[in-house]
């Protein structure tokens, strides 16, 4: 089957979670390759496999190259240990799960692997194109779109768990669209995560070797004052020929002192500190 076809599929069957991007108002059909409103709205069907949901031009922070080296990174088994403890996390239960900020997916393909003997419905979504592409070619039980953080394409109530690896929120969509005992999983990174990285590319710049998740911990708790943490730390061996796609991947090579690491500085980069937050809050 063709990507179109496989997603068309997939959404016939899970129609009704999906509302209009423009009027917010229920798909109600699927025809010639669009999803279609209650007030006559059509929202088309990428050939890649995934739907467009925004209105308006958007651009991502992350661009293939960066996306391509992170799933590098990602399938290495980077985020591996701390997937497993989200996935830990899940009910027993068939669960709907939407993965916010999804990027190239490997997350949300790796929590399905993590639940091979579940009946879970998978969502991930992102603002960057890019990285929902690259998405479209995991597992066919994935669906994956282009959408909003701030509106989302979702009807209420259609979400038991929201997951997120180091992306920003949206509490009130989320409140939104999580059922009645539903729970959001935020994982955020602590002042350890990547240190090694972040001492090579800022030697001389000390204001940007330290960080602070203070501030998201305390907005979290805001909106999920009964919050439950969990701490997640394990050094990643890191393999000789990603040691570049690390710095490649992360953000943390943006900032204007960042060094450019020669050969040498890399190849002393052996392992590095994945030290990351488990935020869990549940709807009420």
């Amino acid at each position: 089957m063709k990507k179109i076809e496989v997603v068309e599929t997939w959404l016939s069957e899970h129609l009704a979670m999906f509302q209009c991007p423009v009027c917010q108002s229920a798909i109600v059909n699927l025809d010639q390759h669009s999803l279609i409103c209650s007030n006559r709205h059509f929202t088309n069907i990428n050939k890649h496999g995934y739907v467009y949901f925004i209105n308006h031009a958007a651009k991502g922070e992350y661009n293939r190259e960066m996306l391509l080296d992170r799933r590098k990174l990602l399938q290495a088994g980077l985020f591996k240990p701390m997937v497993e403890v989200v996935a830990r996390r899940l009910s027993a239960q068939d669960e709907t799960i939407l993965d916010v900020g999804t990027g190239e997916g490997t997350p949300l393909d790796q929590i399905r692997l993590a639940r091979a003997s579940s009946n879970d419905t998978y969502l991930g979504f992102d603002i960057a194109k890019d990285g929902v592409q690259l998405a479209t070619q995991l597992d066919p039980h994935l669906f994956f779109c282009v959408a909003d953080l701030r509106k989302l394409p979702f009807q209420s109530q259609q979400f038991s768990t929201i997951v997120e690896f180091f992306s920003p929120s949206d509490y009130g969509e989320f409140k939104r669209v999580l059922k009645p005992g539903g729970q959001v999983l935020k994982v955020i990174p602590n002042p350890d995560y990547l240190i090694e990285l972040r001492q090579l590319l800022y030697a001389d710049d000390q204001g940007h070797q330290t960080y602070s998740n203070q501030s998201v911990k305390d907005l979290f708790k805001v909106h999920y004052p009964q919050m439950e943490e969990e701490r997640i730390q394990y050094q990643f061996d890191l393999p000789f020929d990603l040691r570049f796609s690390l710095v490649k991947m992360s953000p943390l090579h943006w900032g204007k002192s960042a060094k450019a690491l020669t050969d040498e500085e890399l190849i002393k980069l052996t392992q590095v500190t994945v030290d990351v937050q488990l935020l869990i809050g549940h709807q009420s």
